[in-house]
């Protein structure tokens, strides 16, 4: 490259900026803040150094990644990008949890409306509940003891005591 084209590498370490600089491919002249990170957190020797051991193909993406390390490292020198996936995983954990609680919650609903509908179906005077609940009903409708008489009372009662009868 000409001097008057040098790329963000050559620029920032004031060289002249050679034709087959491994450097300008990954680090344009109209990017310098790209190459400032990464020259801070590796080093120039290093990059290039790195850049030369793969093969063309993956110095692109090696590039990129290391710009991409750089600017997190920059950005919190603690953690780095690896801070940034902590928080993501722990959100990603609260929202499990939030969904599971969401799903027991709805499960949990679904099946007390089931259970409303079904006793809403089944018949509250004769049949096998009422059987089940007040035991065999006696021959004669004068043997019905007190709570059960209280609750013939708040319901029409000529079924019951059709029932009662039989």
């Amino acid at each position: 490259m000409s001097n008057s084209t040098r790329c963000a590498a050559c620029k920032s370490l004031r060289r002249r900026c050679a034709e087959d600089c491994v450097l300008a491919p990954y680090f344009p002249s109209t990017n310098p803040q790209r190459f400032s990170c990464v020259h801070k957190i590796f080093g120039a020797s290093n990059i290039t150094k790195m850049l030369q051991r793969l093969p063309v193909s993956q110095r692109s993406e090696a590039a990129d990644c290391m710009s991409l390390e750089a600017t997190w490292r920059v950005q919190d020198p603690v953690y780095g990008c690896v801070g940034i996936i902590s928080q993501l995983q722990q959100q990603i954990l609260m929202v499990q949890s939030e969904l599971a609680k969401t799903q027991g919650e709805i499960a949990f609903h679904n099946a007390q409306q089931q259970q409303q509908t079904q006793l809403a179906q089944e018949p509250i005077i004769g049949g096998t509940q009422w059987l089940f609940q007040f035991g065999q009903p006696s021959s004669s409708s004068t043997n019905i003891n007190v709570n059960q008489e209280d609750m013939i009372s708040n319901l029409d009662q000529q079924p019951f005591l059709d029932f009662l009868n039989r």
